[in-house]
């Protein structure tokens, strides 16, 4: 077994689990030190034991190269493999094309876009976007117009890398306190996805914060509408913010915008009755992994799961259709 691989699909099955970060990532690192070791470098090391010498490399991830590279499956993959529980897929699952809301280490996600890319392809997605966040969100590492634009001809390249998945230009834009966007409207219009979402002011007065999403979903460049009540239920958690949802939603309905249904398990945001409520006015939607890490593109069944028990058909989620039909929603 190839001990690259190996120490990736571990960290992949960790991060599915939602297993801290630290660990994570400790495995992820080792794969890029090994990813690039010259030609022979790696067996000589295993031969004189001198693997721990690199940095990064520490005892656990060690003894996964010695096994792999040995040829055996290494018993940490073993362990996680036979602990997963995987829930059978439901229709919608099966239908999704792809996941229109992800993150790289661009912004505040874990993992490289050409990783994202990687297991988005091993999952049998045809399309992923990549959204990262916008510059106002300083505590994410928002893109600038200039970080954005060099991220535009990285994704040109990964496309020629990891063909047939293709990579969706995109960007999670932050709807500021007026309702306008977190970027040049020249960039947004180059780009495949645009999840505008709120992520400051989640206390404003209901009239205002109506105003300013509705405000938002108006502009032709929004394409979904993200993690719409901000709600958090795990952890500390966070009450959603206060809004009318109908003048949102019918708003989203008349300009074609999908209503995301954020499959994070602390989000798992709009609640039931706001899915509900969107769908009796017509919307569509997007089920969205919101991923920061490539195990975390695997978290859609959950809101695949809600959008079904709602009555939420194939037909009205954007992302069961191929790339090039995408554009056909916008209002």
């Amino acid at each position: 077994m190839d001990p690259v691989r190996a120490l990736r699909q571990i960290a992949f099955q960790l991060e599915r689990s939602g297993a801290p970060t630290y660990r994570v990532q400790a495995f992820r690192r080792a794969a890029r030190v090994l990813s690039e070791l010259p030609p022979g470098e790696l067996a000589s090391r295993i031969g004189d034991g001198t693997l721990q010498a690199l940095p990064g490399i520490g005892p656990s991830t060690a003894e996964v190269i010695g096994q792999a590279a040995g040829g055996q499956q290494p018993a940490y993959l073993t362990r996680l493999l036979d602990a997963e529980v995987l829930p059978e897929q439901t229709a919608m699952r099966r239908a999704l094309r792809g996941d229109c809301h992800s993150h790289s280490d661009w912004s505040d996600g874990g993992s490289p876009p050409g990783e994202m890319a990687q297991a988005a392809l091993e999952l049998g997605h045809e399309w992923i976007a990549l959204t990262d966040h916008s510059p106002r969100l300083t505590v994410a590492n928002g893109l600038s117009a200039e970080r954005l634009e060099e991220q535009l001809a990285l994704v040109d390249r990964l496309n020629g890398e990891f063909a047939p998945l293709r990579m969706l230009t995109g960007i999670e834009v932050d709807i500021l306190e007026d309702g306008s966007l977190d970027q040049r409207p020249d960039l947004l219009e180059r780009l495949d996805m645009v999840v505008a979402s709120v992520h400051s002011q989640l206390r404003m007065p209901e009239p205002e914060m109506t105003a300013r999403m509705v405000a938002a979903v108006g502009n032709p460049h929004v394409d979904v509408l993200g993690h719409c009540t901000g709600r958090m239920i795990l952890g500390r958690g966070r009450p959603e913010s206060a809004f009318d949802p109908v003048a949102v939603f019918t708003a989203c309905q008349q300009h074609g915008v999908a209503v995301e249904i954020n499959c994070r398990p602390e989000r798992q945001d709009p609640p039931d009755r706001l899915i509900e409520l969107a769908a009796e006015l017509g919307c569509l939607f997007a089920i969205d992994s919101d991923a920061h890490a490539p195990g975390q593109l695997d978290w859609l069944d959950n809101g695949c799961e809600r959008a079904e028990a709602m009555g939420i058909t194939p037909e009205q989620v954007i992302n069961t259709r191929p790339a090039a039909g995408l554009a056909a929603h916008r209002g």
